[in-house]
């Protein structure tokens, strides 16, 4: 469980503009962590594109079965939503989550805008996730390993990036509603991102049931 001591959050006369916040240990390492694995499997994922436009017979390492091929999703134009692969704004992305991880350890306060810009960030990122998920299990048939690290690592930055925010007040809350997040709340943040990963499994399970169904 992450930590849920109240870092020193919002300096008493402080301005929207002026407030700073400092993150927990266990978010720090979260970010650090996440950040990582993505940063991680979009390095991959650009390698092997690389290597698949050298060589347009390549074979991704992540091509495992008809239903499980990086392969099959590389080539599609999903993949490339704004003119380029989708692994480079992971790259930037995750870097500079894995950047901001690095920095809250040292327990630095940072402006409360800069929180909201990572929770805009993070908001954007799963909203693409649930976009690519679409598509991979709807549209391309097919799912990458890879990519399959990429949302498991955007789901808990989400949303534990809106944790940081509603206990430490740079997102509001009614005083009320607040003072039962940062008491009972907290306990069982955990329970969000494990559900998303059931719904996730539950969908790629029935989506390609027919080929499951074959294996057991």
């Amino acid at each position: 469980m992450l930590d849920t001591v109240e870092p020193n959050a919002v300096e008493p006369g402080g301005s929207w503009i002026t407030d700073q916040v400092a993150a927990t240990r266990g978010y720090a390492w979260l970010l650090l962590i996440a950040g990582a694995l993505g940063l991680a499997a979009a390095i991959t994922l650009t390698l092997e594109k690389i290597r698949l436009l050298e060589n347009p017979h390549y074979i991704p390492s992540c091509n495992i079965s008809p239903i499980i091929s990086c392969g099959s999703v590389m080539r599609t134009a999903q993949a490339s939503v704004f003119g380029f692969p989708n692994s480079l704004i992971g790259v930037g992305a995750f870097a500079a989550v894995v950047t901001i991880g690095v920095v809250a350890l040292t327990g630095v306060r940072l402006p409360r805008w800069f929180w909201l810009g990572l929770q805009a960030g993070t908001l954007f990122g799963i909203g693409f996730v649930c976009w690519l998920i679409d598509q991979t299990l709807y549209s391309i048939g097919a799912v990458c390993p890879y990519c399959m690290v990429v949302w498991t690592a955007t789901i808990p930055l989400l949303w534990y990036t809106t944790v940081h925010n509603l206990r430490t007040g740079t997102l509001p809350l009614p005083s009320g509603a607040r003072a039962w997040f940062q008491r009972t709340g907290v306990h069982w943040a955990w329970v969000v991102p494990a559900a998303g990963y059931l719904v996730i499994v539950l969908l790629v399970l029935n989506r390609f049931w027919y080929y499951w169904s074959t294996h057991i």
